[in-house]
């Protein structure tokens, strides 16, 4: 005797999802545990961006960090040409969002190092220009 299962509805509370695979996850849920997260978004808008609701990271060179007098509040700086030091010290439970000065290719190569290393990392459209730009307040660092 065969017997039917009927699939489960979303809404349905006995509904458990199991996951088995070969190799671990990174926390965006990709199947690609090195290299570029396929699948996590890698940019924000800078006119969606709330810097009070995610970890913020200043990745500007230094020599352009030390040109400037202002920063997103709340965001720490980070050598991006030192990323080896302190990228295994970020947490993995929260999102991440880093900027450099146009949202180019510091910000492009900081996330794809941070989303291998299995860090939920986006990075703002056009970095701090851009975000000031769209309103976004700055702080005197």
């Amino acid at each position: 005797m065969e017997t039917k299962t009927q699939p489960l509805k979303d809404s349905d509370p006995l509904r458990t999802e199991v996951r088995v695979e070969s190799h671990p996850l990174k926390r965006c849920g990709c199947a690609t545990p090195t290299e570029k997260c396929p699948d996590a978004p890698r940019t924000l808008k800078a006119d969606a961006f709330n810097p009070d609701t995610v970890l913020v990271f200043d990745v500007r060179r230094e020599t352009d960090y030390a040109a400037s007098d202002e920063i997103i509040p709340g965001a720490m700086w980070k050598n991006p040409e030192k990323i080896d030091i302190w990228v295994n010290a970020l947490p993995r439970t929260l999102d991440v969002v880093v900027y450099c000065v146009r949202g180019g290719g510091v910000s492009n190569s900081v996330v794809d190092r941070l989303q291998a290393e299995g860090v939920k990392a986006r990075f703002i459209e056009g970095g701090i220009e851009a975000y000031k730009a769209a309103g976004g307040k700055t702080v005197t660092k």
